[in-house]
């Protein structure tokens, strides 16, 4: 059972009653001590459910036929936990691998969750001596350049919104590419959060951040706003994005499946462009174009770390093309020269 969590209603979530009891304990520490959101501590659930099924599985203490859904591990007690060592980490690993054909970053987030599970047990309870996963490297992940708009394409995409709510779609639109907010962060926002030029976004952790509105955003909220008034079946009112439907707060879901219909509108379909995609557009273009050093952006994108901000500083191929043509050597092209023929060379 999955317990995954609308981060909108952090309460309502799934018992923990499926998995070990010392595991139940760090999740819900996780939760209400380090105040980590639903959506990542639900992570942490996955990710050792899955890990403790293995085990069983890999210990023989079930059919090796047994589908791993179907074991049970509520009644795992501390005991079996400190028979884990590194080497069945390893095989771990190797398992998500090749049977789950894992890709190295989401191997690396499985390795998080157990160094986060095991280092409760041992500098926080102390109710283990050891920690398996302490000298155990983190699966190398390949960087790749985040997919963008072009300046272009972003236009376009503007241009072409063809909706039943036009005002409300524009808006999530703008947002998304002048203010890099994430999708769970533009479903969150109620109407009490906007401020004269300001927004009051909750992004990652339940973290807060204050967004700065600019002249477009302002004015596709104002309008967004005014046709919101006009509603006759609003059930949810404070909600800034709603369903025209049903009046109700739009989910995550919904608003991906918008902006799919409106990047097939804008001709933009099958480029691999997505909600999050727009995220990276709004950080590259304000990198390209407003000359918005790393600092200020980590904080518009409300990264814990410069380090993950600084992906954006990619630059597009146009300009390196004009860096390589800028050389003084550039069009220099010299013809080959013979050698003059000499008695030796007889």
């Amino acid at each position: 059972m999955s317990t995954y969590v609308n981060p909108l209603k952090p309460n309502q979530r799934g018992s923990y009653d499926d998995c070990p009891a010392v595991v139940a304990e760090y999740l819900m520490y996780s939760e209400s001590i380090r105040g980590l959101s639903p959506r990542t501590v639900n992570g942490y659930y996955i990710d050792l459910r899955t890990f403790f099924k293995f085990l069983v599985q890999h210990r023989n203490l079930v059919a090796n036929d047994l589908p791993l859904e179907q074991i049970k591990i509520n009644t795992l007690e501390l005991d079996f936990i400190k028979q884990i060592d590194k080497a069945e980490v390893y095989e771990y690993l190797y398992y998500v691998t090749r049977e789950r054909d894992n890709a190295a970053a989401t191997r690396a987030r499985k390795l998080s969750s157990l160094r986060g599970f095991f280092r409760y047990l041992t500098s926080k309870t102390g109710q283990l001596q050891r920690n398996p996963v302490d000298d155990i490297e983190t699966p190398k992940i390949k960087k790749r350049l985040p997919k963008y708009l072009s300046l272009d394409e972003s236009i376009a995409l503007l241009k072409n919104i063809q909706s039943d709510f036009y005002e409300r779609d524009y808006c999530m639109i703008t947002l998304f590419l002048n203010c890099g907010m994430r999708v769970t962060e533009l479903v969150g926002i109620n109407i009490t959060d906007i401020k004269n030029d300001t927004l009051r976004v909750i992004g990652k952790g339940n973290k807060e951040r204050i967004v700065y509105l600019n002249d477009a955003s302002q004015l596709a909220i104002q309008n967004l706003l005014d046709e919101r008034a006009k509603m006759e079946n609003l059930h949810d009112n404070k909600a800034l994005f709603v369903s025209k439907r049903t009046g109700k707060r739009l989910s995550v879901r919904r608003v991906q499946q918008l902006v799919e219909a409106a990047l097939r509108e804008a001709g933009l379909d099958g480029k691999g462009y997505s909600v999050h995609k727009l995220r990276h557009t709004a950080a590259t273009l304000l990198y390209q174009y407003g000359q918005v050093d790393m600092l200020a952006l980590k904080e518009i994108l409300g990264h814990a770390d410069v380090s993950t901000t600084q992906i954006y500083t990619h630059m597009d191929t146009e300009k390196l093309k004009e860096a390589a043509a800028s050389s003084p050597l550039a069009n220099v092209v010299i013809e080959k020269q013979e050698k003059p023929t000499t008695e030796e060379d007889e």
